[in-house]
């Protein structure tokens, strides 16, 4: 896949004008509010239809809009190429099921024939039932609740899965001697923090951490987390895992400093944006641990050219939830080319096409090479750990 990306930005170079992709027919925003840059062009007639939803207006945009733009930044350097062109619609879904459904239901009388999403777990695993029920191929960049794939044979995420993310952290805190005692403060009403948690202390009971203190809460009591932050710090938690998303994770950050409490902080890739949450102190993060697919500050040409290109676009340094977009629809792109997908062809039968090819090919992106997927939707690759260090990710061995 390298060898691709090489041609394609090769050919970039001699291109001077091409085919841009559409999202929803609003003008979009960014995490902040603004208005997002414009695509270079209008859709091009006889492209093959690529739906997708997120939060794009919420506490979550800040995913949702790193999906909308890293899909959007992919396709448009595929239509530049010339071949088989695509054409991106996205619908802000606010990481609500029964609005991803609504959302599905828009982008199905648009027409459309590929899903690169959703982006949250509870709507993916919303969408994926009507999804497994009609007959579209779905690819989701970062719904990674083992849940959602089990919807049918059609479904495939690209994102590693929360039972890797549960048991990872736990090796990854035991083998570097991070914590003597363990607190983990999770969402018991979200299936994506619930899934990493289950797993968690499954493997940190294998591997010998001593987990003294587990504080939950749920979607309709988020607003001060402030007593789960005071329960670790009495429990002597000298570490606390954070399965949560960045607004959570940011609030959970700013109690602890207002009561002195100075543990290790670390997540999963749902803390990825956790340094552009709107409000937060962003060195309020510092020496903040996670595991992620993508490091925006390695050194590896094809990132570093991603993030200059995303962020000059843009305006903003790309995170995992970005980067997972964008190999999605690179790796759409080759399964189609690979397999002589048509505009004129159906939704089903351009389904049937993905799942011959997603379980047969090796893909190499962004977020990991020689990714490959199981029949049950499955990809195989590994997180890696980074540090927030004066504001930036920085890798860990």
């Amino acid at each position: 896949m390298k060898k691709l990306f090489a041609l394609l930005m090769a050919a970039l170079m001699v291109v001077t004008m091409f085919a841009g992709c559409g999202s929803a027919e609003t003008p979009a925003t960014d995490a902040a509010g603004g208005e997002a840059p414009a695509t270079d062009a209008a859709p091009t007639a006889g492209t093959i239809k690529i739906g997708s939803s997120g939060p794009l207006t919420n506490d979550y945009a800040v995913y949702g809009k790193a999906v909308e733009y890293g899909l959007t930044l992919a396709f448009e350097e595929i239509n530049a190429l010339g071949g088989l062109q695509f054409e991106l619609r996205v619908e802000d879904d606010e990481a609500d099921a029964e609005m991803a459904v609504n959302a599905y239901n828009t982008l199905m009388d648009w027409g459309m024939q590929i899903m690169a999403g959703p982006t949250t777990s509870g709507s993916a695993a919303a969408a994926a039932a009507e999804c497994a029920a009609d007959g579209v191929f779905m690819l989701t960049p970062s719904a990674s609740d083992a849940a959602v794939i089990t919807a049918g044979d059609n479904v495939f995420q690209i994102c590693f899965t929360d039972p890797n993310q549960g048991v990872g952290s736990a090796d990854f805190i035991s083998s570097h001697n991070l914590a003597t005692k363990v607190g983990v403060i999770y969402d018991s009403s979200n299936p994506y923090s619930v899934g990493i948690y289950t797993k968690f202390m499954e493997q940190a009971a294998v591997v010998g951490l001593e987990v003294v203190a587990e504080e939950a809460f749920t979607a309709d009591n988020k607003a001060d987390l402030s007593t789960q932050v005071t329960k670790c710090q009495e429990a002597g938690c000298d570490l606390v895992f954070l399965p949560i998303y960045a607004a959570e994770a940011a609030q959970v950050l700013t109690c602890a400093d207002k009561i002195d409490y100075n543990p290790a902080f670390f997540g999963c890739d749902g803390l990825d944006g956790i340094l552009a949450t709107e409000g937060f102190d962003p060195a309020l993060a510092e020496g903040v641990m996670l595991l992620t697919p993508f490091d925006a500050s390695s050194s590896d040409p094809q990132t570093q050219e991603f993030v200059a290109n995303y962020t000059a676009k843009f305006g903003l340094e790309p995170n995992q939830f970005a980067a997972d977009a964008y190999d999605v629809a690179y790796a759409i792109y080759q399964a189609c080319t690979a397999a002589g997908v048509t505009a004129d062809m159906s939704a089903e039968e351009i389904c049937e096409t993905m799942i011959a090819q997603f379980t047969s090919m090796s893909f190499d992106g962004l977020t990991g090479d020689g990714m490959t997927w199981a029949a049950d939707g499955a990809v195989s690759k590994l997180p890696m750990a980074v540090k927030i260090e004066n504001g930036v990710y920085v890798g860990v061995e």
